[in-house]
């Protein structure tokens, strides 16, 4: 999560990848998912993040995937939340037995550094 990039919030990729080139009103789209106009406000606002229900509404809408949105809103919120919690992250050690790791996830081979599966 050392990204040099801003951190990108939902909204925002809603509002300047969708609304403001498709020329699609908030209260439109709001109407269109049956959801309050508050709430997409809210979320182009950049002040309120995109539910599970949301993601799935606008998925359909736009044509996309809710993983889409919830991977949207996933990133925003680590990349948050790391600069909060940098200097408590750099007190924590690492475990140092990654063979164990393996061992205990039925695997003998060593753990991808990412965790996950190979």
């Amino acid at each position: 999560m050392d990204s040099t990039l801003p951190a990108v919030h939902p909204g925002e990729i809603l509002r300047e990848e969708y609304l403001v080139p498709l020329e699609i009103d908030p209260s439109q789209l709001a109407s269109a998912l049956k959801v309050s106009s508050e709430d997409i406000d809210l979320l182009v606002k950049e002040v309120s993040p995109i539910s599970a229900e949301l993601a799935l509404k606008l998925a359909k809408y736009f044509r996309t995937s809710p993983e889409f949105w919830m991977h949207a809103q996933a990133s925003y919120d680590l990349h948050m939340t790391v600069g909060k919690l940098r200097d408590q992250l750099k007190t924590i050690s690492e475990f140092e037995n990654l063979a164990d790791v393996a061992n205990a996830m039925g695997n003998s081979s060593q753990p991808r550094p990412d965790g996950f599966a190979s």
